[in-house]
């Protein structure tokens, strides 16, 4: 089972892609973590990489696209992997076709995690998070019990205020939807052109979020 996710931000393909990962045993790639571990690592990509971002440049595709040649050249991708985040425009998915021919491990679906925009704000915009536990609050659909302090009891009558991170604010989710909308959105008629495109309603309920995804995805 090899799957490419599509999705906007905090359209949960990362919390899908862990689930099937857990419960299946394939590998999660995620670009980000890739580049993060590289760079960790010193190796020769992680070196390049580092040398980009410390200049304040953005990663180039070939190195990022070095890193997942490597990484689905391990053995425990022989059986799958999950791509979550990459590619993210129709170039990056033409030189992804490529590396996967050369790898003989051709994709057997994409799948679009498909959230209304406006419930996509709000999902993220609304994100609360307490800075000590983690614990994760929504401020229109999850709210703390305790308003804008954590209410999980393991802090006692010290519950932390609540933070959102710089992120969520409106005008960077408005970026980046916008972003999203311009350069990786063109990727749903590409895939559905191809045949390859699955789509999941993931604007209800974790549970059967993941029962779709796992039904239309084959696996």
């Amino acid at each position: 089972m090899r799957l490419v996710l599509l999705g906007a931000p905090g359209s949960g393909k990362g919390t899908q892609a862990q689930r099937l990962r857990d419960q299946k045993g394939i590998p999660q790639v995620s670009s980000g973590d890739l580049l993060r571990d590289a760079v960790a690592r010193g190796t020769d990509l992680g070196q390049r990489a580092k040398a980009a971002m410390d200049a304040g440049e953005l990663v180039t595709d070939d190195i990022v696209l070095g890193l997942i040649r490597e990484r689905l050249g391990r053995p425990d991708a022989a059986a799958g992997f999950i791509l979550d985040g990459y590619p993210r425009n129709c170039a990056q998915a033409d030189a992804l076709d490529r590396v996967l021919a050369e790898l003989e491990q051709p994709l057997d679906a994409v799948v679009l995690m498909k959230v209304d925009e406006k419930a996509l704000f709000m999902r993220l915009t609304g994100r609360r998070t307490c800075p000590v536990c983690g614990k994760v609050f929504n401020a229109y659909s999850a709210p703390s019990e305790k308003g804008e302090r954590c209410d999980n009891p393991v802090h006692g009558a010290d519950a932390p205020t609540l933070k959102q991170r710089d992120d969520d604010k409106e005008d960077v989710i408005e970026n980046r939807l916008k972003v999203y909308n311009e350069q990786t959105s063109p990727l749903i008629e590409h895939y559905r052109a191809r045949g390859l495109l699955k789509v999941v309603n993931a604007d209800q309920p974790m549970d059967r979020v993941y029962a779709e995804f796992v039904k239309v995805s084959g696996a």
